[in-house]
């Protein structure tokens, strides 16, 4: 399996995302929203995209379906809910289908409400696993529940499904927001070394070369993963008394979710 990571620059901070087969060629892209960048990189590897993936149905994600369609007759999937919301869409996915590139690469679809209801993430169980994980996790984040989703699901695909996966599986997101979610971490956990290193390591990190986090560091780095830490929680309740001296790991994601939110 290739994976290739394209930056779109955009004020939205978007990746985009192209996966080849190195036997045939093919390739899936990944919420292209930058058709063109897309269409450029694959036909600058001799790739042909033959499958377009989005992760949910909103439009910075879905926006480029049309120009790789009409530029290559691909066949557009999505979570099986979706149809209304996307349109022209080929293929339905849910939880445990497989969605196959050329003759090697096999990815598992995951069905990850929470940022919306009809969200998923691509799963590839190589010796190398990768999560493509849209709106649902980000580097050192987690995704918002502003348009149609729900924190208390967000949770449970947090808990249920990400947390369960193995600590060398790579995490390919829908946005560069690291830095942002760093400085949050910090701000709820401030003797976080490990994300205090990683901050001052990456402030001038180039997008078109992004650090690609592996679901273990994730786990030190970010505070939707860490609701047992003391320090979390201590900060917690210091602002919200409410909570308890010892709240329950839903009650702190869906505190921190809210903050977020506002920081």
């Amino acid at each position: 399996m290739i994976v290739e990571q394209i930056w779109t620059g955009n004020a939205y901070r978007n990746f985009n995302y192209l996966i080849a087969c190195p036997e045939t060629g093919d390739a899936l892209a990944i919420d292209p929203l930058d058709y063109e960048k897309c269409l450029a990189v694959a036909a600058d590897r001799g790739w042909s995209i033959t499958q377009v993936l989005n992760t949910h149905e909103h439009g910075d994600h879905t926006g480029g379906n049309k120009g790789i369609v009409n530029a290559t007759g691909a066949k557009v999937i999505a979570h099986k809910n979706a149809h209304k919301r996307i349109p022209n869409m080929d293929r339905g996915v849910g939880a445990g289908d497989i969605v196959n590139v050329g003759k090697t690469v096999e990815l598992e679809c995951l069905d990850t409400p929470g940022h919306t209801m009809c969200h998923i993430c691509l799963l590839s169980r190589t010796d190398e696993p990768g999560l493509f994980s849209g709106d649902t996790l980000f580097n050192a984040g987690a995704g918002n529940c502003h348009n149609g989703g729900h924190p208390n699901e967000l949770y449970d695909t947090f808990q249920q499904q990400l947390d369960t996966l193995g600590d060398n599986t790579r995490i390919y997101p829908g946005h560069d927001y690291l830095l942002n979610n760093l400085a949050f971490t910090l701000d709820r956990e401030p003797d976080n070394t490990v994300a205090a290193t990683m901050i001052e390591n990456f402030k001038n990190q180039d997008p078109d070369d992004a650090l690609i986090t592996t679901l273990g560091q994730e786990k030190e780095i970010n505070a939707f993963f860490r609701l047992q830490n003391p320090s979390v929680i201590a900060s917690l309740v210091a602002e919200f008394p409410e909570l308890g001296d010892s709240p329950d790991a839903r009650s702190v994601f869906l505190k921190l979710r809210e903050l977020r939110n506002n920081w």
